[in-house]
C-alpha cells in the first residue's frame, strides 16, 4: 500500500513543514490563485462556448420553427422532433409540450414566435437545483465516485481535488480502482498536480483494502473531503453490487459520522445512454449526484435536461471543456440561459 504526499514523499502521515510559518508555495497554489475570481466571471462565458455545439442544434432549429406562421400540429410535431434529436429525452419533452398546449390555450397565442418564451420558461421547470448539494464541502466527508471507463471519471476525480484544495480544504485521494493499472497512474498524476496526498495499492489488490487504508488515513489526518476512485464495470452488475456493499460496510464500521456521498461520471456525449448508465448505477448503489463530462464536445447537451427531468438525482458538476476550472458547479438557470444565447 502507498500514500505519499507530493510536497514530502517520505514517511505515511508526516506532514512537510514551511520553516517560515507561510503557506507553502506550489504550482497548483499558483495556478488556482485567480479561480475564485475567474469563475464569477468567466462561468457564463465559458459554459456558452462548452455548450455552443448544443446550442446551435437546439436554438437554430428553434429559429427556424418560431416564425409568425399559425400553430398547428405540425408546430408541435417539429417541436417534439427538435427535442427528442437535442437528446432532452421522451419524457421530458411530453411534459415540455403538454405545458406548451396549456399555455397556448390559457393564453390564447396564435403565432409560433409567441411560443418560445413559453418553451424556454417550460424547460427551466424541468431543471431541479437542491440547496443541500454541496454540503459535502463544508463537512468531513466521503465521496464515492463511481461511473464506466472511458467517461472521464479518473480526470474529474483530479480536477474535483484541485477545486476543493483552492478552497483551502485538505483533501485525500484513493485509487480504489485496483483493476485498471492505468487509472492508478493517471489518478497519481493527478494528486500531484494538484498537490494532495493519494493512497493507492498493487494492480489487482482488493479494492476495499484501499479504502480501509485510506479511511484510516483520512481521520487520522483530519481529511475534509475523501475522494475515491471506485472500478468502473458494469458488465457484471453482482460483483459490482458486492464491491460497493464491501466498500461501504468498511466506512460505516471506520467512520461512521462522515458525511457521504455516491457521484456518478457521466459522459454527456453519449446521450441518452448515459441516462441508461445512471438508472443502472442506481439499481446496485444509493447515487446522490451526477457529474457530466464533455459537455464541449458534444450536441447531446439536452441529456442533462433528460436527467434533470426523469431522475430524482441532481447533477452537481458539469465539464464545458479541459481546463481545471471547467469543472463547474451546476447552475440550472444558467445552464438554459446559455443554452438559448440569453
Amino acid at each position: 500500500m502507498a500514500f505519499w504526499n507530493r510536497k514530502k514523499e517520505e514517511t505515511p502521515g508526516t506532514e512537510s513543514q514551511n520553516p517560515s510559518g507561510a503557506a507553502p508555495e506550489s504550482a497548483a497554489s499558483s495556478l488556482f490563485a485567480s479561480e475564485a475570481v475567474e469563475e464569477e466571471r468567466g462561468f457564463f462565458a465559458r459554459l456558452k462556448a462548452g455548450l455552443f455545439k448544443t446550442r446551435n442544434q437546439l436554438s437554430t432549429s428553434m429559429d427556424a420553427l418560431f416564425t409568425e406562421s399559425e400553430i398547428d400540429e405540425d408546430f408541435y410535431e417539429e417541436l417534439e422532433e427538435i427535442l427528442i434529436m437535442g437528446d432532452v429525452g421522451v419524457t421530458a419533452t411530453g411534459s415540455i409540450i403538454e405545458r406548451l398546449r396549456s399555455e397556448v390555450e390559457e393564453r390564447h397565442l396564435k403565432r409560433r414566435d409567441q411560443c418560445r418564451a413559453a418553451v424556454e420558461e417550460s424547460i427551466r421547470l424541468q431543471m431541479r437545483s437542491d440547496p443541500a448539494a454541496y454540503d459535502f464541502e463544508t463537512k468531513q466527508s466521503i465521496v464515492l465516485v463511481i461511473g464506466v471507463n472511458g467517461v472521464g471519471k479518473t480526470t474529474t476525480i483530479g480536477k474535483l481535488a484541485s477545486k476543493l484544495k483552492s478552497q483551502g480544504k485538505k483533501v485525500l485521494i484513493a485509487a480504489a480502482d485496483t483493476f485498471r493499472a492505468a487509472a492508478a497512474d493517471q489518478l497519481e498524476e493527478w494528486a500531484r498536480r494538484a498537490d494532495v496526498p493519494i493512497v493507492t495499492s498493487s494492480s489487482g489488490a482488493d479494492p476495499a483494502s484501499v479504502v480501509y487504508d485510506a479511511v484510516t488515513a483520512a481521520k487520522a489526518r483530519g481529511v475534509d473531503v475523501l475522494l475515491i476512485d471506485t472500478a468502473g464495470r458494469l458488465h457484471n452488475k453482482k460483483n459490482l453490487m458486492d464491491e460497493l456493499a464491501k466498500m461501504n460496510r468498511i466506512i460505516d464500521r471506520e467512520y461512521p459520522d462522515a458525511h457521504r456521498e455516491n457521484l456518478i461520471v457521466l459522459d454527456a456525449a453519449t446521450g441518452q445512454n448515459a441516462l441508461v448508465q445512471a438508472r443502472e448505477f442506481g439499481d446496485v448503489a444509493n447515487l446522490t449526484g451526477i457529474i457530466l463530462t464533455k459537455m464541449d464536445g458534444t450536441a447531446k447537451g439536452g441529456i442533462v435536461i433528460a436527467i434533470q427531468s426523469e431522475l430524482e438525482i441532481p447533477v452537481k458538476y458539469i465539464g464545458v471543456g479541459e481546463k481545471i476550472e471547467d469543472l463547474q458547479k451546476f447552475d440550472p438557470q444558467a445552464f438554459v440561459s446559455a443554452l438559448f444565447d440569453r
